[in-house]
């Protein structure tokens, strides 16, 4: 159980350097850091405010990982902010067609990824709830 949980916490961890590093990136670059000579200040400005939400999002699952066994209402939520954003994406990618391979490796993470490491914590909170002592009776 414990080589598990460790293993799902160095995964976690290693995973939420992806919406950090893209997070902050974006702060720093903004839009243009995509796509150069890009002059829409509003679409400059929302590509920023989404990129510290992500970057936001990224800092909250490595919260988890200290006790990840018990965080479960956490993961599970994150996990459904990242599923919806990975369908607006999958949305995007059938209303105006493909985009570059870093968008579709996202699209990945968000839809296969980020869902295959809530069902792993949820699995390891169940052993480890299935492990913890019972309470004894006074």
């Amino acid at each position: 159980m414990m080589g598990e949980r460790r293993a799902l916490q160095r995964v976690v961890a290693l995973a939420a350097v992806i919406p950090i590093s893209a997070g902050l990136y974006g702060v720093l670059f903004g839009i243009n850091g995509l796509a150069g000579g890009v002059e829409n200040v509003s679409a400059d400005s929302h590509f920023r405010y989404l990129s510290g939400l992500l970057t936001g999002i990224g800092l909250l699952f490595w919260s988890c990982v200290p006790g990840i066994e018990g965080k479960t209402r956490l993961f599970r939520f994150l996990t459904l902010v990242v599923v919806l954003g990975g369908l607006a994406r999958l949305l995007g990618l059938y209303l105006t067609g493909l985009p570059s391979l870093t968008m579709l490796a996202a699209l990945g993470v968000e839809l296969v990824l980020t869902p295959l490491l809530c069902l792993w914590q949820a699995r390891v909170a169940a052993r480890a709830g299935e492990a913890a002592p019972l309470p004894r009776d006074v």
